[in-house]
């Protein structure tokens, strides 16, 4: 795939709620993952394993998705980005409605990178 198929793939796996399998199909299994600095599970995580493992007690923490709603992706060679917007309701935290830019980077058909930016 092509850094706009694996875009609008993400997106459309995401927007399915189907994010553990995004992680699966489409990301490489040397793939960073970058959060703003002073997230609690980490800032910086290395591999698709742990990338998964970030995810999954992301949505452990999730009670319910009032709204979601992803941008449609805008690619640059071999990088997308898109705009995610979320009203959630955590376990720990309570509800908040969450506003973040996301970046990837691609090679050869897979996610190598992703980086999010997002005010804490």
């Amino acid at each position: 795939m092509n850094t706009s198929e694996v875009a609008q793939k993400w997106k459309q796996m995401c927007e399915q709620g189907k994010n553990l399998e995004c992680i699966t199909e489409l990301y490489a299994d040397n793939v960073v993952s970058k959060e703003m600095p002073g997230v609690p599970h980490g800032e910086i995580v290395s591999g698709k394993q742990n990338v998964m493992e970030k995810s999954k007690q992301w949505l452990e923490d999730v009670i319910e998705f009032h709204s979601n709603e992803i941008s449609e992706p805008v690619v640059a060679d071999k990088h997308f980005t898109s705009k995610m917007n979320f009203d959630v309701t955590f376990k720990s935290r309570g509800r908040q409605q969450m506003e973040e830019v996301c970046v990837f980077e691609v090679q050869e058909g897979k996610i190598v990178n992703e980086q999010f930016f997002y005010s804490m």
